[in-house]
């Protein structure tokens, strides 16, 4: 597991922050978002998941904390 982008992806998220995979990339540098929720839900936090369409009509999966720090 990429321990610094997980706690990245994890502090962006608390922040209420919604994060897609090209985002995770874009900020993050990160190619694989699914494995890095994969790890932060196996730590106990929670994150849900919602499929968004894109400005060219593609659905992604787009993730976020319920539990988020900011309202």
């Amino acid at each position: 597991m990429s321990v610094s982008q997980a706690n990245e992806i994890k502090a962006y998220l608390k922040l209420g922050y919604r994060i897609t995979a090209i985002d995770a990339l874009q900020t993050f540098g990160c190619f694989r978002l699914a494995a890095r929720i994969k790890d932060l839900k196996d730590e106990g936090m929670e994150i849900e998941k919602v499929m968004v369409e894109t400005h060219n009509g593609a659905r992604v999966a787009q993730y976020y904390s319920p539990s988020k720090v900011r309202g």
